[in-house]
């Protein structure tokens, strides 16, 4: 299961980063990077899906519908790549995966989920890496875009709540990505933007789409469904650790000593989540 944590989180740390170089490089606008990410991730699993059903050859292969987790998958996408016009790679990311963690605690909290003690200490010290980021001294990011990546962070919190409840990961994933692709094609004509597209703009979202998004959502919907609220989470806020890397290898963002400081905290905190039991004194 660790091992597949590691692979979602590297390719949502990956979605970062490709969105970032595409739009900070003006290769494509973040509404057509987005429709061209979400339509590559449903054609890729399209296939999967043919794939699954010519094994399957039975009504498990049957799809399943789910308006809300299509709407949800969109407004996160276009959200994203709003936000990331003028953020940061690592900011976005600790932007987005911190509203993640907020909300996903209080659902896990509020509908019965419990925390222990090692539990709760590793929330508290991940959020202190996530908090020691933001300290004053880095550059404060614009609050439209700060907004945006917030309310992607919502939709993605929802998406993945949602997740615990599917049948199928693929098939679930594969629907959800058929029913976001319209609406994101509509923001396309609703959203007041400027149209440019150029082939590595291109080859970013497909890339984002195909490989980074659609099978890691699959991985991730499967892996929502043997892991709680609170635990999936805290693991998710390695990503921001990860982005800020990508960022700084791929987009040649600034490395220093904060940065690997708060990614040894993050993924401490991480670590007592992730292995605490759930068996000890309650808080």
């Amino acid at each position: 299961m660790l091992f597949k944590i590691m692979i979602a989180m590297c390719a949502f740390a990956a979605n970062s980063v490709l969105c970032r170089v595409a739009l900070s490089d003006y290769q494509i606008d973040p509404i057509s990077f987005s429709l061209i990410r979400v339509a590559s991730g449903a054609i890729t699993l399209f296939f999967f899906y043919l794939i699954y059903r010519y094994k399957k050859k039975d009504k498990q292969s049957n799809l399943e519908w789910n308006l809300m987790n299509g709407i949800f998958l969109a407004i996160y996408m276009v959200a994203f790549s709003l936000a990331y016009l003028k953020i940061d790679t690592g900011v976005g990311a600790l932007l987005l995966f911190g509203s993640v963690q907020i909300s996903m605690t209080i659902y896990g909290i509020f509908h019965g989920e419990l925390i222990n003690i090692k539990r709760g200490i590793g929330l508290v010290i991940a959020l202190l890496g996530i908090l020691f980021l933001l300290l004053p001294g880095s550059n404060t990011p614009d609050l439209f875009y700060s907004s945006m990546m917030f309310l992607s962070g919502l939709a993605w919190a929802g998406y993945s709540i949602r997740g615990k409840y599917m049948n199928n990961p693929l098939i679930s994933t594969f629907t959800n990505f058929l029913i976001a692709t319209p609406v994101v094609l509509f923001a396309l004509f609703l959203i007041p933007h400027e149209s440019y597209i150029l082939p590595k703009g291109i080859v970013l979202a497909i890339l984002s789409g195909s490989l980074a998004s659609s099978g890691a959502y699959v991985l991730w919907y499967l892996i929502m469904q043997k892991i709680e609220q609170v635990t999936a989470s805290a693991v998710q806020l390695s990503v921001p650790c990860l982005a800020i890397i990508g960022g700084t290898l791929f987009i040649g963002e600034v490395l220093n000593w904060r940065i690997i400081i708060s990614t040894l905290v993050v993924l401490i905190g991480i670590s007592l989540v992730i292995f605490s039991s759930k068996k000890p004194k309650i808080l």
